[in-house]
């Protein structure tokens, strides 16, 4: 049964169990589908290598939370994997480090994400003094999909107690009884969140934290920033004093040296603050990385203008004060008393960008009102959005419509008063005279 298999049974157990209001930990054994690079070493981040072979990694007995589902889940068992299928194994101890992320790990294949394991030869930091090594490392970078942890991983391989143990065949390595490379965790560095959003303006909170085991002690502790193609230092921790050369960057100490947490809280984001930055964590044997991907984004601010130039009005909908770059601008015409309809036939202006770094641009529409008026709406969609916005404007009919109008009702009415004036006239002209009275004399 390979690790394929072992991921099914353990959806097969977290399907079957109630939920636990208390949650408990147990220790539980991780199997992870890796991939060895054969070839080459580094310091931390994925190797480009394309000499890659398929491995397995089991992470033996680590301790996870447990609402119930891991009742009665049972041991990995190495030897059935290495007879249906010869990959190479690596056994990995952590009892000399704390996988905080073990438990997205465990839950990924039931969770619908995919887990990227990728296992390298590791050369450790030159040292003054003259040593000689037996022992040999490898370091393991996983990364779990849709948003979840990505976790860097030292593993130093451990004598076996037979002095005649086989050696596999392509590393040169003693194998257990069982056909595996046993190694341990010497030293781990991890991020819950490989990739952010933040708003223009806001704090951001990177997180960045490591394990190490007993015996080696944090030396450093670097920040930094790519972004299109430059690199720059944005804050720097040895020896218990802290450099920030991001106005604002902060880092706790206490923190950094009590609870393994490096986390990096950046206040006031701009848009220089966008891009890929690089937690690298150094010992006095090893140094691994996790990079977090920064996004800013800002949020348009939209405004309708209606320019009553003849012949025809005109709406204007400026989107202002957005990033990134694309956004989308539509435009619906409802009558009273209908349902609102798509109107085409709108024009873009060119593209403005603020000293800020937000971009803006108008979008312009010749309205057609009708003889009863229309409500013009301005829809925009765009990144930083939950939902469109909208921005409303009733149109009235033309103004020469509007005059047409009053000219037909004056005429009418003076019309009819012509009427009842000649009538008048008629009517006294037509009208007998009274007598006159005469007088005479005596």
């Amino acid at each position: 049964m390979g690790a394929e298999g072992w991921c099914l049974l353990l959806c097969l157990a977290f399907s079957g169990t109630a939920n636990v209001a208390e949650r408990q930990w147990q220790a539980v054994d991780v199997v992870l589908d890796c991939f060895l690079v054969e070839e080459g070493g580094h310091h931390g981040g994925f190797a480009s290598s394309e000499n890659m072979v398929k491995a397995v990694l089991v992470l033996r007995q680590v301790p996870v939370p447990d609402d119930g589902s891991l009742e009665g889940l049972t041991d990995f068992q190495v030897d059935t994997l290495t007879k249906d299928n010869p990959l190479i194994t690596f056994e990995a101890s952590v009892n000399l480090v704390q996988i905080p992320q073990a438990e997205a790990l465990l839950h990924a294949d039931c969770s619908g994400k995919e887990v990227t394991c990728e296992i390298s030869r590791y050369f450790l930091q030159p040292r003054p003094e003259a040593t000689v090594e037996t022992a040999v490392w490898f370091i393991t970078n996983v990364q779990v999909s849709g948003g979840g942890p990505g976790v860097s991983m030292v593993m130093k391989t451990l004598e076996d107690a037979e002095n005649e143990a086989v050696l596999h065949p392509t590393l040169k390595l003693p194998l257990s009884p069982q056909g595996t490379v046993r190694t341990a965790v010497e030293f781990q560095v991890t991020t819950q969140t490989p990739s952010l959003n933040f708003l223009l303006g806001s704090t951001a909170s990177l997180h960045c934290g490591y394990s190490v085991a007993p015996g080696l002690d944090v030396t450093s502790v670097e920040w930094r920033l790519q972004h299109k193609g430059s690199g720059q230092l944005v804050y720097h921790w040895t020896m218990g004093q802290g450099q920030a050369k991001r106005e604002g960057a902060t880092l706790e100490p206490g923190q950094l040296l009590t609870a393994g947490d490096a986390s990096l809280t950046l206040p006031s984001l701009t848009l220089q603050d966008e891009g890929a930055y690089i937690c690298q964590i150094t010992t006095s044997l090893f140094r691994a990385q996790q990079v977090i991907q920064l996004d800013i984004q800002a949020s348009p601010k939209v405004r309708l203008s209606l320019l009553n130039a003849a012949p025809q009005a005109t709406l204007i909908c400026n989107v202002a004060g957005y990033y990134p770059l694309d956004v989308s601008v539509t435009w619906t015409r409802e009558e009273q008393g209908g349902s609102p309809a798509p109107v085409s036939g709108a024009s873009l202006s060119n593209l403005r960008r603020s000293p800020a770094g937000t971009y803006s641009i108008s979008s312009s529409l010749t309205v057609e009102p009708g003889s009863a008026g229309a409500t013009y709406t301005c829809q925009v969609t765009h990144v930083s959005l939950e939902e469109p916005l909208g921005a409303h404007a009733w149109v009235a009919p033309p103004v020469a419509e509007q005059k047409s109008a009053l000219g037909v009702l004056l005429a009418s009415i003076l019309f009819v008063l012509t009427l009842l004036f000649l009538g008048l006239q008629r009517r006294q002209a037509t009208s007998p005279m009274s007598p006159k009275t005469s007088r005479h004399s005596g």
